[in-house]
């Protein structure tokens, strides 16, 4: 399924830019003073039926009609190529205009990218939500431009939470353990779902730091992996979770985050922190829930993960009025509210938050959108992300199970974050 490429970790790209297959190069000149562009994104859809082809051919038709002497070509790749398709052009020398993909930083850093003041107007680029718009941001100037956001919270399983005798979603650690320790006791399989496999363990890791006032970096964007929060909401999951049998069969440090979300549209998870594209599935599965902000340390945490996609412009065939002119028209409301409506995502312009807010049939999601302007991104204008990511997937597992040192490995993965990201500043 395409679209759960999106709840994943937005800095992949980076890590595989050197394997892309070759792609034909894209021309941008025309006949009769004519632009042709060319655009690679990413499919959010899972079958042909909800491709997002259908979305940018009908979004091409409509700019076209107003803007005939720009030409804008868009080919659409799944989440598993579309990456390494970006990648290889640019290496080769190829560069599309324009590309929607996961990951900007190591673009910017090499200064192949148009920066976002450089191509649109002052009211779209104002229109950002803020906390999205400095996630987009290398050294304080914005290169990648948000594309679609989402936020998390915690899900609870109505008819398991019943059953149990729980009457409101846990708001601490404590009330968590609490409520894990009674759906244990009415033989639900997995009180709490806690998935700290590969598939997207940074992104489960990151909410637990958050969530004990923590995160993966300070507030002057030095990597601060190692702080004392970080380690202690670790080593609360090992001891007051994991240690006592509240997270299920399974091994957290090999449990993906699909698995977890599969086992609980079939009623076996009474927990988990879950994204809006859960929604969709638990619906169509016949599973009754409710969401809830996430719980912190002592109380309710003051700030949820968000993760955005971006759209980044290239610098190499020297399009910047058109690739604006396009860019401005699809940042419009009406147009983002298309895309992020087909796929159950929120949109990063504070005019379309503002319309979703007011549409009733849109209710289920505000919860999420309440919580996009105070929420924590990944720190995705780092070059070294990738690499950190790569290295939480492959050790953060372990520090919740028996014998596990928190300590030890967020210090591990510090040193590494840190040195990788000084040698990429002085490369």
């Amino acid at each position: 399924m395409q679209r759960r490429r999106f709840m994943g970790l937005t800095a992949a790209g980076a890590a595989t830019a050197a394997l892309a297959p070759t792609l034909t190069a894209c021309g941008s000149g025309g006949p009769g003073g004519s632009k042709k562009l060319k655009l690679i994104a990413a499919d959010y859809g899972d079958n042909s039926a909800n491709s997002s082809k259908k979305y940018w051919d009908n979004l091409v038709r409509a700019f076209q009609e107003k803007h005939s002497k720009i030409k804008v070509d868009v080919e659409v790749y799944s989440w598993t190529e579309v990456d390494k398709k970006v990648a290889d052009l640019v290496k080769a020398g190829k560069a599309p205009d324009m590309a929607q993909i996961g990951a900007y930083a190591d673009f910017a850093a090499e200064g192949k990218l148009y920066s976002a003041d450089q191509l649109l107007t002052i009211p779209t680029q104002a229109d950002f939500i803020t906390s999205i718009e400095k996630a987009g941001e290398v050294q304080r100037i914005q290169y990648g431009m948000p594309w679609v956001s989402s936020t998390r919270m915690l899900f609870c399983n109505k008819k398991l939470f019943a059953k149990a005798g729980i009457a409101t979603p846990p708001e601490s650690w404590d009330d968590l353990q609490a409520a894990a320790i009674k759906l244990k006791a009415a033989d639900v399989k997995i009180p709490f779902g806690l998935p700290l496999g590969p598939e997207e363990a940074p992104a489960e890791t990151m909410l637990w730091f958050l969530s004990a006032g923590g995160g993966y970096t300070d507030a002057n964007g030095a990597y601060t992996i190692a702080r004392k929060e970080n380690a202690d909401a670790l080593n609360w999951l090992r001891v007051e979770l994991v240690g006592k049998g509240l997270v299920g069969p399974g091994n957290p440090a090999r449990t993906n985050r699909q698995e977890v979300f599969d086992a609980f549209c079939r009623g076996e998870v009474g927990m988990l922190n879950g994204h809006p594209t859960l929604m969709q599935q638990a619906r169509e599965k016949g599973i009754e829930f409710i969401t809830a902000p996430l719980p912190g340390q002592k109380g309710k945490a003051k700030s949820t993960m968000g993760v955005a996609d971006w759209m980044m412009a290239f610098k190499q065939n020297g399009n910047r009025d058109q690739i604006g002119t396009f860019l401005d028209f699809v940042y419009s409301t009406k147009n983002v509210l298309e895309f992020t409506g087909q796929y159950d995502l929120l949109p990063v312009t504070s005019s379309a938050s503002r319309k979703m807010a007011g549409d009733s049939s849109r209710q289920a999601l505000q919860p999420f959108l309440a919580q996009l302007e105070s929420a924590e991104f990944y720190p995705a204008d780092k070059t070294s992300w990738a690499a950190v990511s790569k290295a939480i997937k492959e050790k953060i597992g372990s520090t919740v199970l028996t014998g596990g040192d928190a300590a030890s490995v967020l210090g591990e993965i510090e040193r590494e974050a840190t040195a990788t990201e000084n040698a990429g500043r002085t490369s």
